[in-house]
């Protein structure tokens, strides 16, 4: 049984939100976590709350019992919108300046 939880527009870029992701791909749900309480990124706290949220969902909407056997089977980030801002420059130019956000999937599977 595959049990899901999703975030969408995450004010995180997706190539940071991946190097934290592939950091739990194929995990233990308590390495997992573990994993994600010591790493310091701002990703981390992101994807660890995605992560209890997951495990809500398995105890509370599809009556999974043994929290212990569950296991990350994929995690995906994908980019997400991006806001475009300018910001001046010399001589009357102007850069963009794009803020990227992420959509991340999490699924977790049974052992």
């Amino acid at each position: 049984m595959d049990v899901s939880a999703s975030l969408k527009h995450t004010k995180t870029a997706p190539q940071k939100a991946r190097l934290v992701a592939k950091l739990i791909h194929g995990k233990n749900v308590s390495d997992a976590m573990n994993i994600l309480q010591f790493t310091r990124k701002k990703a981390a706290r992101i994807i660890q709350k995605l992560l209890k949220s997951a495990l809500a969902n398995a105890e509370e909407n599809h009556k999974v019992l043994d929290v212990d056997d569950m296991f990350v089977k994929h995690v995906t980030v994908d980019q997400g919108v991006v806001m475009k801002r300018t910001m001046p420059r010399a001589r009357g130019t102007a850069n963009t300046i794009r803020k990227r956000s992420s959509n991340i999937c999490l699924v977790l599977g049974e052992k």
